[in-house]
């Protein structure tokens, strides 16, 4: 049995459908946990490709599973389709033009990941009937990957328990299997409360939550000369107080990112950001209040799964792109610097080809020096073996969450490569199913990366999933 040809030929045959999926889900970008209409559109698709759906997975109602197949070991692909705030721009076209003042827009390509991870799970739920082979294939539709952090609730709530392998991809500028890396990472609210009063008739009156506020921003702003290198914290100000000088502002809310290489290390970074708000509220005599927003967790590699996925993509070869898909692509270069270029070649430790577009494979081996940021399936791969793919949706040197991705995300390029990943992640799945000693193995190097600590949510148990959170 030819498996590889077999899937891609499933690909092929449904790929039209989630071509027009991703595209539909590219024109109603929502955000944070308010993606109804896009969960609704995967809903429709799962439904019209016989899976089994559950809908409100952990809670969360723009989270769905869909499932297929009877017995045997459950391959998991996970999908996103979550936008981001202020990316509005037309498609197709390489200049800087909203569609809508203010709106959104598909700036990290999860449009096609959502569809093409869709894809792959429909070639293999297809693959698995034909050819009458016990095992499950489950799409899981994840909202709010961007800082609503729904995959670490998902694990939380059990909804991995009884997966086996996971495999998913993200859009990117190359082809290559992705390099497990992604820091761990908690959003909190720092509320501070004072009192108000006349800021010139009775200033001493007053207790200024603005002050506390900005005085815990300087004390991190010191702390971070003792703090790892490979740390982060950033910070944003949700609620300053008023607008009104002349009075003491009796509250205020800033909001904070908290990252760390692991998450023992995290967790400890949490604790000294908490330290110098409470310090805060002392020298300023308000009241402080710490609220966990969302939390995720490091990201596990797993060596096997990674070299299972490398050779399918060998096999495969990167994905072809025409005349046309590289001119456009030039034409986006063109609207880049030389630092976003030499930034993207600089992550894969090679030197600039010069190449509008991804036409190889990144090496295994390669050098590479990442630029790291977090993600919720750093959670999963916790729970679950977890293997991702890269590939070229976008042209080389792309900045994502600019309007430059929302620009390429419907195009045939983006098309070609949403398509040509989905059966990498198809074949991977497949190889595993088949495969008892790669499943083995995949597993034992899971649990050996678990260690004796094992896997503890980064949530605290009373957090809820934030469903307001892009509100504010």
């Amino acid at each position: 049995m030819d498996n590889r040809n077999d899937l891609w030929r499933h690909v092929d045959a449904n790929k039209e459908r989630l071509i027009a999926l991703s595209d539909r889900v590219w024109g109603m970008p929502e955000v944070c946990y308010t993606e109804k209409r896009s969960v609704a559109e995967h809903i429709a698709e799962l439904k019209h490709q016989g899976f089994r759906v559950t809908e409100n997975v952990a809670d969360i109602p723009t989270a769905v599973i869909g499932e297929a197949g009877e017995g045997g070991p459950v391959i998991a692909f996970l999908g996103e389709y979550d936008a981001l705030p202020g990316l509005s721009q037309e498609a197709g076209i390489a200049e800087h033009k909203e569609i809508e003042a203010g709106g959104h827009g598909h700036g990290c390509g999860h449009n096609l990941l959502g569809s093409a991870a869709l894809l792959a799970a429909v070639a293999m739920k297809d693959w698995l009937a034909e050819n009458k082979i016990p095992g499950r294939v489950r799409y899981y539709g994840c909202p709010a990957e961007e800082g609503g952090a729904a995959k670490a609730f998902m694990v939380r709530a059990g909804a991995f328990d009884d997966a086996d392998v996971a495999i998913s991809w993200h859009p990117s500028s190359f082809w290559e299997v992705a390099p497990a890396l992604a820091l761990a990472n908690t959003r909190a609210d720092f509320v501070f409360t004072g009192r108000a009063s006349h800021a010139a008739a009775a200033p001493h009156l007053g207790r200024s939550a603005l002050d506390a506020v900005e005085l815990m921003n300087v004390g991190v702003n010191y702390m971070r000369e003792h703090m790892p290198s490979d740390a982060r914290v950033h910070y944003a100000l949700l609620d300053t107080g008023g607008i009104a000088p002349n009075v003491v502002q009796a509250h205020a809310r800033v909001r904070y990112s908290i990252r760390a290489r692991d998450l023992r290390g995290m967790l400890e970074l949490v604790q000294r950001v908490k330290k110098i708000a409470e310090g805060a509220a002392l020298m300023t005599e308000t009241k402080m209040e710490m609220r966990i927003v969302s939390a995720v967790s490091d990201l596990l590699a797993n060596t096997p799964l990674e070299e299972a996925m490398h050779k399918v993509m060998e096999e495969l070869g990167p994905p072809h792109f025409d005349d046309a898909d590289k001119a456009f692509a030039e034409k986006i270069r063109a609207t880049l610097s030389p630092q976003d270029i030499a930034a993207i070649w600089r992550t894969v430790g090679m030197p600039d080809t010069g190449a509008p577009l991804a036409d190889f494979l990144v090496p295994r081996d390669a050098r590479r020096n990442p630029a790291i940021g977090s993600t919720d399936i750093g959670d999963v791969s916790w729970a679950v073996p977890t293997v991702q793919a890269h590939a070229p949706t976008v042209a080389l040197g792309t900045p994502f969450h600019t309007w430059q991705v929302v620009a390429q995300g419907k195009q045939p390029a983006a098309h070609k490569a949403m398509v040509h990943v989905a059966k990498a992640m198809a074949a991977t799945g497949a190889a595993v199913l088949s495969d008892p000693a790669l499943m083995a193995a995949a597993k034992a190097d899971h649990k050996a990366r678990l260690g004796q600590e094992g896997y503890t949510s980064p949530l605290p148990p009373e957090v809820k999933p934030p469903l307001t959170m892009s509100l504010g």
